[in-house]
């Protein structure tokens, strides 16, 4: 990995990103662009998406500026950033790129790299070179433009996965673009990501929704959800984010999530076993392996 720290200023040239397209103008897209509106590095800024009240909203919020079709965002964008659910990522770029000009950067905030990698080179060919993928270690439960904010990207990690093919100026436009957002930017192995991420990201989701699946469907939810307390809260939060997206990750990631979830299944096993057996020891040991290393973590 290597990183970089230092932030772009606006020249006497004008914004880094003069027209910006956003492709899924919600909490990840939306944030982008008010965080390049509020750093002062973008001048005009398109929305292309599926929704016409959610566009329309993104508009009212001062989000965008105007509504294009993709079409129209690959013609006209300096730069376009997709912030759609990873499973639609080759059909948008393949409607993007007849009339995708030479200039133009495209890049994601896909939660997987190693599979869109491979969508984007079926989907623009010989024009790979101008898509520099990215991801935003940074979200919430909340969707919608509503959801978005300037400073969700403030201190928080953007991993690039550079392609071969990228000009050493592009995937330094790309980066600059997110520093303006506040972010630390790291580059990463496309491969390495997307094992890192399974475990760290992608496998806490499923957890949180397969857990909350299991006490929605009991008999008797009802009084369990009305007993539930601040861990109930903590632990099940994230379980509300969008289904779509979700799914389209863990399809994608589906052999790290597979090696994951076969770690964790071992663990429980284990679990399983203290509790079974009365072991108290090995389930004291289990439980303070976990606590501290919980409270070794730094991050908060």
């Amino acid at each position: 990995m290597n990183g970089a720290t230092s932030k772009p200023n606006q020249g006497a040239a004008g914004p880094l990103i003069p027209v910006l397209a956003v492709v899924g103008v919600g909490l990840i897209g939306g944030s982008f662009a008010a965080a390049l509106r509020q750093a002062g590095q973008v001048g005009r800024v398109l929305g292309v998406g599926r929704n016409a009240a959610s566009l329309a909203r993104a508009v009212e919020l001062g989000l965008i500026d105007e509504v294009v079709s993709a079409e129209e965002a690959a013609a006209r964008a300096d730069l376009v950033f997709l912030a759609t659910p990873v499973g639609g990522l080759k059909d948008m770029l393949a409607r993007m790129l007849p009339q995708l000009r030479d200039g133009t950067l495209l890049t994601d905030g896909g939660s997987t790299k190693a599979e869109v990698v491979d969508a984007a080179r079926l989907a623009l060919g010989a024009r790979i070179g101008q898509f520099v993928p990215g991801h935003p270690i940074a979200g919430a439960e909340r969707t919608g433009p509503d959801a978005a904010a300037a400073g969700l990207y403030r201190d928080r990690c953007v991993i690039l996965t550079p392609l071969a093919e990228n000009a050493a100026a592009a995937v330094a436009r790309v980066r600059e673009a997110w520093q303006a957002c506040g972010a630390r930017v790291i580059d990463m192995d496309a491969d390495a990501h997307d094992r890192v991420l399974a475990s760290v990201s992608h496998l806490p989701h499923l957890l949180s929704s397969v857990y909350m699946e299991q006490v929605a469907t009991a008999d008797d939810a009802a009084t369990r959800l009305a007993l539930a307390g601040s861990g109930f809260r903590d632990f099940t939060r994230i379980a509300a984010g969008s289904p779509e997206m979700w799914r389209d990750i863990f399809l994608s990631n589906r052999d790290a999530m597979l090696a994951e979830l076969a770690a964790v299944r071992a663990v429980l096993d284990r679990a399983e076993r203290a509790i079974d057996g009365g072991d108290g020891a090995a389930l004291l040991a289990l439980l303070d392996t976990a606590a501290q290393a919980r409270r070794n973590w730094r991050k908060e």
